[in-house]
């Protein structure tokens, strides 16, 4: 089935058995023929990896098949001797591995474009299928078919990936295995947990978990604590805002052993950026308290609350509670910070840096609160940043030189 991108000027189609290239030429390297086009050798491969179609056999050279270079033959390899091919074996599971977890990943991208109609069946202009006046019967029959309603409307699922899934635990493990564009994937940070859909930046030195993110004001986060337990926003394209969810945030923080970068852009277009050692939250009984370790970076340490110790000990966020508008666990005895900020954060009495507030354009704002997308030790409390991302990855993954200048 062909599908075709909204908005584009021209056609191009989208093949999905495209997908399936890498899959058939590991089907190629498991079979040896002959010149009389007879199959010798032996299957190194269960039944459940066998795979039959048309024209999928592989060339013949000689009596032995034409591999990839690099790859072992696994027809020489028997002929030799049974038994030798211990080496060429494992060679051979290693590359089922890389093969299979880039037909997932190709799957699961397709099923996120199927899911959001990134991608829609070809609708021919006419549904005539009546051959016209002077054609032959029989000669439009390819057209016909195409033309067929059920054909055209109906979009099969995927097939079950069974037992071959195998998802990584964070941006960072799917960046040292593949090195794939930044984008949505789909990872399990524990075990025993549902895998769910995040954002990995690979651009910004690569391995990046978005957790995060404020781009153009479409999504509101003035939200209730469900909301921000499981996470809101939109998951689709690469500018799209959403809060991955505290209990999301807290499986891929739990161990501490991370480093939080904190992206800033203002209205002019100037960058700045925050670092933070062993970030982490506690689980919802706690409140999704709040614990982080050293601060470097160039946009000031506003979750300490600034320079002075009044600043410090009214609005440093270390060991704060998580507060949403229904939910106020603050120390704020006066009133309610989340409501007031119109946001969920980590809260004292107030803030120096709340991301997750009232997205203000041009900046500079004005108000009863200072309520905006702020990061007080870099533009103050009443300029709203036009941009923000809070991401995370292991603290020995820092090992990339340029890392710093953020999202683009």
């Amino acid at each position: 089935m062909n599908f075709y991108r909204k908005g584009k000027s021209t056609n191009q189609p989208f093949a999905l058995p495209q997908l399936l290239r890498p899959f058939v030429r590991l089907m190629r390297l498991l079979t040896v023929r002959t010149h009389s086009g007879k199959y010798t050798g032996a299957r190194l491969v269960t039944s459940s990896y066998s795979h039959s179609r048309r024209g999928l056999s592989p060339k013949s050279h000689g009596s032995a098949a034409v591999v990839g270079s690099g790859v072992p033959n696994p027809g020489l390899c028997f002929a030799a001797a049974v038994g030798s091919c211990g080496p060429e074996v494992e060679a051979l599971k290693r590359s089922i591995g890389k093969l299979e977890n880039k037909l997932l990943i190709a799957t699961w991208q397709v099923e996120h474009l199927q899911m959001h109609k990134y991608f829609q069946p070809f609708r021919p202009a006419s549904t005539n299928t009546k051959p016209e006046t002077g054609t032959a019967p029989g000669a439009d029959q390819n057209s016909s078919e195409a033309l067929d309603s059920s054909a055209v409307t109906q979009m099969k699922p995927l097939p079950p990936a069974g037992n071959l899934i195998v998802y990584d635990k964070d941006c960072s493990e799917l960046f040292d295995r593949l090195k794939p564009p930044s984008g949505f994937y789909r990872i399990r940070p524990k075990k025993y947990q549902e895998p769910f859909l995040a954002y990995c930046d690979m651009e910004d030195g690569g391995g990046w978990t978005v957790f995060q993110r404020r781009r153009n004001g479409k999504v509101d986060f003035s939200r209730d604590w469900v909301d921000y337990r499981d996470g809101f926003g939109d998951f689709k394209l690469w500018n799209d805002e959403f809060w991955l969810g505290n209990e999301h945030i807290h499986s891929l923080l739990s161990e501490g052993k991370n480093l939080v970068k904190i992206d800033l852009m203002d209205w002019e277009g100037k960058r700045s950026h925050a670092f933070y050692e062993n970030f982490k939250i506690t689980d919802e009984a706690d409140k999704y308290r709040l614990q982080y370790g050293l601060y470097s970076g160039k946009a000031g340490d506003a979750l300490a609350g600034g320079g002075g110790m009044v600043e410090q000990w009214s609005a440093g966020l270390s060991g704060m509670q998580f507060s949403t508008r229904d939910q106020d666990n603050d120390r704020y005895l006066q009133g309610n910070c989340a409501k007031e900020n119109s946001a969920g954060w980590w809260f004292n009495r107030c803030h120096a840096a709340n991301l997750n507030g009232k997205f203000y354009r041009k900046g500079k704002y004005k108000g009863v609160h200072d309520d905006g997308v702020v990061w007080g030790t870099w533009k103050g409390l009443w300029y709203s940043l036009r941009h923000t991302a809070m991401k995370v990855r292991p603290v020995v993954f820092l090992d990339v030189t340029g890392s710093g200048a953020g999202e683009q």
